[in-house]
């Protein structure tokens, strides 16, 4: 693995391509199949014994540039791209665990991954659990022999928990489990976890590696041997691989990742601040403030807070749906991590999965609104806000 810095691995990856052509971008290879020279080539590259692509859903060189550079920025040896986040989710866990298995999950997770997890997996016999993960206690007291895998989001969607990696990846290795962390709403240049003993790392990369809300796309990186099983068992035979083009527009996303993922940081720290102070907020979710649990891990496990906040306003749910119909510069859209503001209800939109019990138990409320901020000018954003006050 090179020595450039994340910038730099955005732009040019760990391996600079060179076009036999000379083209400054690597060509979109937008192909199903890809010939031999003769029969004998193509029983060795099926049997291993030759490197090489068969099929783009066993491997594709635009696809494969997109796991090598998100790889490096991981700092993990490998990765496998898939046809959406929840792919990524789903190939994460549905290939090392299997019926009489116990999973560890975060009470509180992304509306769908929760959906995989409490009513798919058992299903096919694989036991769940989920735990308060700020809790230390907790999670130990969720610990059964059958015990194989950990997952969790941080910060968490949409109630930006910050969970401490430390103590997530030790108690991970002194159990022997394979820990997943979704790091979709930070990005390897806010946050490792490898670095924090993490051994499997999601993303959605349909959100800020991807940054223009044209693509659905996953990642999940970790060791060559994690990735190798990924990729010869639920990719290749479930099938929830990446097209090709899809992967080139993220490539092409991932060369502006550092500045965009700067300019969302400075806004959304201005946009927690301004809403803070707000008369008709009663609470704002966003690790930037001082005021928040999570504010600790800046510095040393995050290098920022990320541009996803979350916010309570005073009033009934009425008001809530008063506000976000009032915006006019904010889409109402979910998602995140796109050159526009998105704002969204989550406990009618993204986590709607959860009933209603489940969802306050995760510390999900009626009135919660998640705001994704942009990069259009942060004093458009406040003022669009403003407006939207003076609505109810």
């Amino acid at each position: 693995m090179n020595k450039f810095h994340d910038d730099t691995n955005c732009i040019h990856g760990p391996n600079h391509f060179e076009d036999p052509h000379g083209a400054l971008t690597a060509p979109l290879y937008q192909t199903s199949t890809f010939h031999f020279k003769n029969a004998a080539q193509g029983a060795a590259r099926f049997a291993g014994e030759e490197a090489g692509y068969i099929y783009t859903r066993l491997g594709n060189p635009t696809t494969r540039e997109l796991e090598e550079k998100v790889a490096a920025l991981e700092e993990m040896e490998d990765a496998a791209a898939t046809a959406t986040g929840m792919g990524a989710v789903s190939a994460s866990v549905l290939s090392f665990l299997q019926a009489g298995d116990h999973l560890i999950a975060s009470k509180a997770l992304y509306g769908c991954s929760y959906a995989l997890f409490a009513h798919m997996l058992p299903k096919f016999g694989i036991d769940v659990s989920f735990v308060d993960m700020t809790d230390a206690q907790a999670l130990q007291a969720a610990l059964k022999p059958n015990s194989k895998m950990l997952f969790a989001e941080t910060p968490i969607n949409p109630t930006m928990t910050v969970l401490d990696l430390t103590m997530l990846g030790q108690f991970a290795k002194a159990n022997q489990l394979i820990s997943v962390i979704d790091n979709t709403f930070l990005t390897p240049l806010l946050q490792k976890p490898k670095h924090f003993g993490i051994d499997l790392i999601v993303h959605s990369a349909t959100k800020y590696l991807n940054g223009h809300g044209d693509v659905v796309a996953g990642l999940v990186c970790g060791s060559k041997e994690h990735i190798a099983t990924i990729k010869l068992t639920v990719l290749k035979d479930i099938g929830a691989t990446i097209s090709p083009h899809d992967a080139w527009l993220i490539n092409r996303g991932l060369k502006t990742l550092h500045v965009r993922m700067a300019r969302h940081c400075e806004s959304a720290q201005k946009v927690a601040e301004y809403l803070e102070q707000h008369s008709k907020v009663t609470q704002v979710y966003y690790p930037g403030l001082p005021s928040h649990p999570g504010y600790r891990f800046l510095g040393e496990q995050m290098k920022g807070a990320g541009g996803v906040i979350a916010f309570e306003l005073k009033g009934s749910l009425q008001d809530g749906e008063a506000f976000i119909n009032a915006t006019k510069l904010c889409t109402l859209a979910v998602s995140l991590g796109d050159p526009e503001t998105l704002i969204q209800h989550p406990a009618s939109m993204t986590h709607s999965p959860y009933t209603r019990e489940e969802r306050l138990a995760a510390g999900i409320s009626d009135g919660l609104i998640r705001l994704s901020v942009g990069l259009e000018n942060v004093d458009d954003i406040i003022a669009d806000l403003a407006q939207a006050f003076n609505a109810f």
